[in-house]
């Protein structure tokens, strides 16, 4: 896939953004989709993000498909949390379960937890059915945080910097370099979806992508346009999660999915989630590619005439403390647009809508999901953090993710 350099669609119709602000509606809603807020403004509280976020947000949303499922074995179950029980409140069972697993995640966030479950079963009656859901769930939730507990995600960071002895290197340490040699969900191994060596330096390939972020991703570029520099600001690593969670909301109240076809929804999209933060780590750590920054500063010395050097040259972004090979933002893109497709057809066509997570008045809005897709890559070139290969490699390897999850993991039973 080439991913061409668009600008921020700001020209939806009429019908499109009546459409989008139907899509946000409350009344749309239900115990999975308030969940997923709930978890998302939790972990916003706790100031949880990146690779601990996406685990996070699977726990809870694998616990919610399996209590529901649970209840209404429509899907296949991923972590048995007990006997079935076919006359429980399913929407009991999904809040027990999320309730659960964020309890353990972010237990100081408890006051905002208790209130989202005292909200979820208010309307419950009062009785056997929501007595026993709870039960499921609860149970369900303890079953996938015992599923993950030896996952590799709370290792030691043995993470070695590269250097000659006594030579100074920057001391930060790379963002979460355990998660590596993490296990993923349902897939074999972290390096399953491993792809090939980034380009060789002294390719054309990389003379052109290259060439292509040291002109449209400096601080000081002249090429990029206004809009392309909104679009870099808005798509800070903040709002990357959330906005595909967003999207899948919308998705969903567009397509009306009933509770268990929700949460297969969200458990597929959150487990490919966490698994581009283990398999894209497996491939950055085990190539160690570097960025446009150290690259462009030292153009002078990867062996090709293509390559102009610029000392003087800075990224527009801040440049994310971990290697650049593939694009973390790209496999997201590619899992997130695999699920979506397995869930709603190829090509969803609905116009979407991505909100900032801080001041959620500031937006983005797209045509259809795919837009959103090219634009999230897009914007790590004109933000100077990555080179065009990474992003083309990194978004198949999230579709690859995507469907291996499809799959073999949440199955109809019929």
């Amino acid at each position: 896939m080439r991913i061409m350099p668009r600008a921020i669609v700001k020209g939806v119709t009429a019908a499109s953004v009546c459409l989008v602000v139907a899509l946000s509606s409350p009344a749309k809603a239900d115990v999975i989709t308030d969940w997923n807020q709930t978890a998302i403004a939790a972990m916003k509280a706790a100031n949880v993000g990146g690779n601990p976020w996406s685990r996070n947000m699977a726990m809870v949303h694998v616990a919610m498909s399996d209590a529901v499922n649970s209840v209404q074995n429509k899907y296949a179950i991923y972590a048995a949390g007990g006997a079935p029980a076919p006359s429980a409140s399913a929407e009991a069972a999904a809040a027990a379960a999320a309730r659960t697993v964020l309890l353990q995640q972010v237990p100081a966030q408890k006051v905002l937890i208790e209130q989202a479950f005292e909200a979820s079963t208010r309307d419950i009656p009062d009785g056997a059915a929501k007595k026993d859901g709870i039960a499921i769930g609860e149970k369900c939730g303890a079953a996938i945080f015992a599923d993950r507990a030896s996952d590799g995600t709370s290792v030691p960071d043995t993470y070695r910097p590269l250097t000659s002895p006594g030579v100074w290197i920057p001391t930060t340490p790379p963002l979460s370099a355990e998660y590596a040699r993490a296990t993923p969900w349902v897939m074999k191994s972290a390096d399953q979806v491993r792809p090939t060596p980034p380009p060789d330096l002294k390719s054309e390939a990389y003379a052109r992508d290259y060439n292509e972020t040291k002109e449209m991703g400096g601080a000081k570029s002249t090429k990029r346009t206004a809009e392309q520099v909104a679009a870099v600001k808005f798509w800070t690593q903040l709002n990357f999660g959330p906005a595909w969670q967003e999207v899948a909301r919308q998705l969903s109240a567009a397509k009306n999915l009933s509770l268990a076809e929700n949460a297969r929804l969200f458990a597929l999209l959150n487990m490919g989630t966490a698994n581009t933060f283990i398999t894209d780590w497996d491939a950055k750590f085990t190539y160690n590619f570097w960025r446009p920054v150290t690259a462009i500063r030292n153009g002078d010395q990867d062996g090709n005439d293509a390559t102009e050097r610029d000392a003087a040259w800075t990224p527009l972004n801040a440049t994310p403390m971990h290697p650049e090979y593939p694009s973390q933002a790209a496999i997201i893109a590619g899992v997130s647009m695999g699920v979506f497709e397995a869930v709603f057809g190829a090509n969803p066509s609905t116009p979407v809508v991505a909100s900032d997570l801080i001041d959620p008045k500031v937006q983005r809005r797209f045509g259809n999901v795919k837009e959103m897709a090219d634009e999230v890559q897009s914007v790590r070139i004109w933000g100077g953090i990555h080179f065009r290969n990474s992003l083309e490699v990194g978004y198949q390897m999230g579709r690859k993710i995507a469907v291996f999850l499809v799959e073999n993991s949440i199955k109809p039973m019929n």
